[in-house]
């Protein structure tokens, strides 16, 4: 059975470049209810341990240096089926990919700077939501 809440982040590119209201109001006007919300800033610490399944890539180190470079939104929200909903309102990892209209097409610059992270499954929003909030619960 599918769940109703995911988790998602506006990255830091999304927040520099001033998309994060367009970003905002295209979840809400998909139909997503944002149940929380935070403005915050990750520590070299705090994204190492959130993208901690990535430690052995090779692209980790950017990644941690990039979600470090500047302030993030994240956020949980909530849709009948969030997650899958929710992946493709933001379209394909590299934004050359994404489909017309989505999040990533509309805002991301690059496969590596692509916006805005959504949950992959309904276990990894659990995670992750509670990794910023600490009330992620099940409904």
């Amino acid at each position: 059975m599918s769940g109703n809440r995911t988790f998602t982040m506006i990255k830091p590119d999304g927040v520099e470049n001033g998309h994060a209201g367009k970003i905002l109001d295209k979840i809400l006007g998909a139909g997503f209810k944002v149940i929380a919300l935070k403005y915050t800033r990750l520590s070299r610490e705090q994204a190492g341990k959130f993208y901690e399944v990535h430690k052995e890539r090779p692209f980790y180190g950017e990644l941690v240096d990039y979600m470090t470079s500047g302030p993030i939104y994240a956020a949980i929200l909530e849709k009948n089926n969030a997650v899958a909903a929710f992946r493709e309102l933001i379209g394909a990892t590299d934004p050359a990919q994404a489909a017309e209209g989505t999040i990533r097409k509309l805002y991301a610059e690059s496969k590596a700077k692509n916006a805005v992270h959504g949950s992959d499954s309904d276990e990894n929003a659990l995670i992750e939501g509670n990794f910023f909030f600490n009330a992620f619960e099940r409904h």
